[in-house]
């Protein structure tokens, strides 16, 4: 986990929300104010935390070193084939968010997975 965090510098976040009560908005914004770049990933908006959104991880064109997934269980399967697709390093699927097969897949890829966690929480925590 601690390689998530020193080498990233790019987090896509899937599911950011431009709502400041919603637990995404909260985790980007801490991540851009920690001095990690946010690209977020909503196809129902076009710009958030001041960043442009994108429909989805395959129209991101650059490089991406973390997905932050922010979406229910069921939803997690294509993103982190998207996420295996464009070559990121790492997927971390938030509280909650558990997926054990997508999870197979995206490390017998390389990726580093850590599923039902907050990036935030564990960040500031520096328990990493």
């Amino acid at each position: 986990m601690s390689k998530i965090f020193t080498s990233a510098r790019t987090i896509a976040v899937v599911g950011l929300s431009p709502d400041p009560r919603r637990p995404s908005h909260g985790v980007a914004r801490y991540l851009q104010r920690v001095g990690y770049r946010i690209i977020p990933v909503n196809p129902h908006v076009s710009e958030v935390l001041g960043e442009r959104a994108f429909p989805s991880l395959r129209d991101v064109k650059e490089p991406v070193d973390v997905v932050d997934v922010f979406r229910r269980s069921e939803f997690v399967g294509p993103i982190v084939d998207e996420a295996i697709a464009i070559k990121a390093a790492a997927v971390w699927l938030q509280d909650g968010v558990v997926d054990e097969a997508a999870a197979e897949r995206a490390r017998a890829a390389g990726l580093d997975v850590v599923m039902d966690d907050c990036m935030m929480r564990r960040h500031a925590a520096g328990r990493y």
